[in-house]
This record gives structure tokens, C-alpha cells and sequence, in this order.
């Protein structure tokens, strides 16, 4: 292997070390490409040769020091860099790495910063690179953001300059490799069992549901857990952005946006999407997120017979998730009056299920909400199950209880009908219970 000698100082500093990664990665790649490796047999080949490489440099390093240095471009070649680690540790759900020296990781709930490091703002821009060139994406100074997905679904988005004033950011959701289940919810608090009864029945009798929450609230998580429920006999659509979503069924049709190409053409949007999919026998039609004009589209499907559709909107309350839902529509172009939207989001939605990241960490669903009609222009919603803080401790964890309201949904007689005459005790709060069931 030909390779330039770099200088070997009686002390190597940071920015030695640096180099030093550089260019035993550089030998590397130029080895592999002049012997024409194959790329299952890459790897292999790359831990063979990485110490012969360094054996160039005719530098002493204790053995320790070498391993580490050897384990980070090993880490840069054949996974993503520094953060890999961290992509690694499956009590990390989130990585945000804020310039070549900022990383922050979220862990059991709680965002900490990360002592690991990038070595600078062209190292995190590599790692970029290595994420998005196989999914034939880019970004430059012309395209400075870009969203991807990791090979094993994590959720990726980077920015880099000029919009990202201070170096290059990743932003990377995690994607859990353990699929949830609806006891693991109810073991992590995040509902109760009179919960979990309640939305098993409206999937199963085909209710329309929108899941409501903020960034981070745990939206697809609780998304993956409900729309388990639906039978395995039916036919599901899902349309998302980035494929995120884990359906159990086997009858399973995926379907993803795709991005414009480079002049700025043949991008493929949700909207275009959900119109397809009423092409495709729908049993379900279930969208990743709504946040744009195919808010209409969903709508318009769900009152007209595809109904057991499901979905989630970026809003903190059910009733910020109705005005949400008018926004959207409106931004589909049709100049339709305030009330007839109205309308549409009543007749067309069964059900809101709001979901939280309190101020501890811990992701829970507040309220479970039935939309209930029109009262003159007013959309009105009846809380069925309801989170009710009580305090937050020293240590700041949120103290609460999960609640019936004690109020019968109005849609009781459609649940009967579909098969699902649900025990009161559902509906009843532990202070309605007689003394002996509580």
C-alpha cells in the first residue's frame, strides 16, 4: 500500500491525532478501491489492513491509545462516526448533535450532554454524507437540510451551513428495535387498563382516531401500539414521510413521500399519497402525520367509507387539535367556510387521544376525547378519560392519576353494535366504584 508518511512529533496534539484518523482512513478507502473489494467483503478487509496502515506512520503509541484510535476509524468507515456508540446503547432514544463539540442524547426520559465529540465541522458533514448518499440524497450550501432514515428505521435530519449558524446538526430519533406492546404502556404508566379496553374497542369497531401530542410526546409509538389492534383479515395503507411505523399485520402496503431530484421536480407528497391509496382497496388508511392539505384529503376519506383510519397531528390539547385540523384543511386551497370544515372534522373524527411529555420525562396520554358534534359553529368535545396532576416532587417527577371522567362516550350504541358492550366500570371513576372493586 503506497501512503504518504505524516509527521511523527515527539507529542502529538488534538489536531495530530486528527490527521492522524484522516489519513489511516483515507489509506484505507484508496486500498479498497485499487484492490476492488466488494462491498460485503469491506469490512473484513478493513479491520485486516487498518493496523499494516498504521505500521506507515512509524509512530508508537501505547497499546491502548491505538485501540482507541483504531475503534474511532473503524467507527467512521463502516458506521456513523463518533455518535455510533450512542446509536448502539438501546437507552438512548435521541441524539442531537449541535456542532462538532455539542451532542446531546435523551436517556430513560432525561436530555443530558455527551462527553463524545466530533473532530470538526467536516467530520459531522462526513458522517452526514455516509447517512444520506445511499438513499441518493445530498446536502449543500444549495440543499442545506435534508430528511433520512438510518438501515434500521431511526428517524434522521441534518442541517448544515448557512442555515446552521453554528456547524453542522443531526438529529436522530431513535427506532426501537423491541416493538411496544400495549402491556408495556400500561406498565410504564403511560395508560391504564380501562384505557387500553377502550381504544382496543373503537379501533376494532372502526372509529377514526387522531393521536395529538407535541415533538417527542411518544405520537408514532402510541400510533404503532393502537393500530396493532386492527384485525390481521384487513388490507392497511400507511403513508408516511419517513417510514417509522412497525404494524404487525402481515397485510401491510407501506408506501413513502419521496423528495424532489435536484431541479426541483417529481416530488412525491403525502397528499398525492392518500389520494393513491383510496386507488389501493383500503381496509385502513393510516397517515404517519398530517401537516398540510392532505388534512382534506383524509378527511373527505374517513366520511366517505373508509372508515378505521388513524393518524396524528402536531397540537398540545385535543381542542388545539381541532383548530389544527382547520388550519391544515385550509391549507389544501379550497376556499371553504369556516363552519363547513367544522363540519367535516365532526362528522369525519370519532376520537382524539392526546399525548404528553410531562415536565419529568415520562410520556403519558392525558386525555382520551370524543368529538361529539356541532353546537351551532362549535365543535364539542367530551373528555371520556382524563390525566390529573395533583404535584411534582423535589426531584421534579409529576404526580398524577390517570382517570375515567365517568361520562359514557355518545357513540356507546355503535360500540354495542360492533360487538363491544363494554362493562360501566370502564367509565367509572375509582371514587364511583363500589368500596369493593376499587
Amino acid at each position: 500500500m503506497n501512503a504518504q508518511q505524516p509527521g511523527a512529533p515527539q507529542r502529538l496534539t488534538g489536531q495530530d491525532l486528527v490527521r492522524l484518523k484522516k489519513y489511516l482512513a483515507e489509506n484505507l478507502l484508496r486500498a479498497l478501491e485499487t484492490e476492488g473489494v466488494e462491498a460485503s467483503q469491506r469490512p473484513a478487509f478493513i479491520q485486516q489492513n487498518i493496523g499494516r496502515v498504521f505500521e506507515t506512520t512509524q509512530l508508537k503509541f501505547p497499546e491502548d491509545l491505538k485501540k482507541d484510535i483504531f475503534k474511532q476509524v473503524l467507527n467512521d468507515l463502516l458506521g456513523f462516526g463518533p455518535i455510533q456508540p450512542l446509536l448502539d446503547d438501546p437507552d438512548v432514544s435521541e441524539i442531537m448533535v449541535n456542532g462538532p463539540k455539542k451532542i446531546f442524547i435523551e436517556k430513560k426520559g432525561q436530555l443530558t450532554k455527551s462527553e463524545i465529540t466530533f473532530d470538526d465541522d467536516d467530520h459531522v458533514v462526513r458522517i452526514i454524507d455516509r447517512i444520506i448518499m445511499p438513499l441518493g440524497r445530498r446536502v449543500d450550501f444549495d440543499t442545506p437540510t435534508v430528511d433520512a432514515r438510518l438501515p434500521d428505521g431511526s428517524r434522521v435530519n441534518a442541517v448544515v451551513r448557512p442555515v446552521s449558524i453554528d456547524g453542522p446538526s443531526i438529529t436522530i430519533r431513535k427506532f426501537r428495535k423491541d416493538k411496544l406492546k400495549v402491556e408495556d404502556l400500561i406498565n410504564f404508566g403511560s395508560i391504564t387498563k380501562q384505557m387500553a379496553d377502550f381504544l382496543e374497542a373503537c379501533v376494532k369497531a372502526r372509529f377514526n382516531i387522531v393521536i395529538s401530542g407535541g415533538t417527542g410526546s411518544g405520537k408514532t409509538t402510541l400510533l404503532n401500539v393502537v393500530s396493532g389492534f386492527i384485525p390481521e383479515s384487513e388490507r392497511i395503507i400507511t403513508i408516511e414521510d419517513a417510514a417509522e411505523l412497525q404494524l404487525q399485520q402481515d397485510h401491510v402496503m407501506r408506501m413513502e413521500t419521496k423528495p424532489a431530484n435536484v431541479d426541483g421536480m417529481h416530488a412525491v407528497t403525502i397528499r398525492e399519497l392518500v389520494k393513491n391509496s383510496l386507488r389501493m382497496r383500503p381496509d385502513r388508511i393510516v397517515v404517519g402525520e398530517v401537516r398540510g392539505g392532505e388534512a382534506l384529503d383524509m378527511l373527505q376519506a374517513m366520511n366517505t367509507g373508509h372508515d378505521g383510519s388513524l393518524t396524528t397531528v402536531h397540537s398540545n390539547s385535543p381542542r388545539d387539535a381541532i383548530s389544527r385540523l382547520e388550519t391544515l384543511v385550509l391549507m389544501a386551497g379550497m376556499d371553504l367556510p369556516l363552519k363547513v370544515v367544522r363540519t367535516q372534522i365532526s362528522s369525519a373524527i370519532d376520537l382524539i387521544v392526546q399525548q404528553t411529555r410531562l415536565r419529568d420525562g415520562k410520556r403519558k396520554v392525558t386525555a382520551i376525547t370524543e368529538v361529539a358534534g356541532m353546537e351551532g359553529d362549535v365543535v364539542v368535545l367530551s373528555d371520556i378519560f382524563k390525566f390529573n396532576q395533583t404535584s411534582v416532587t423535589q426531584d421534579g417527577q409529576v404526580l398524577g392519576e390517570l382517570q375515567p371522567t365517568g361520562i359514557r362516550p355518545n357513540f356507546t350504541p355503535r360500540l354495542i353494535a360492533a360487538g363491544f358492550n363494554l362493562s360501566a366500570d370502564v367509565f367509572m371513576a375509582k371514587s364511583q366504584l363500589p368500596a369493593s372493586r376499587r
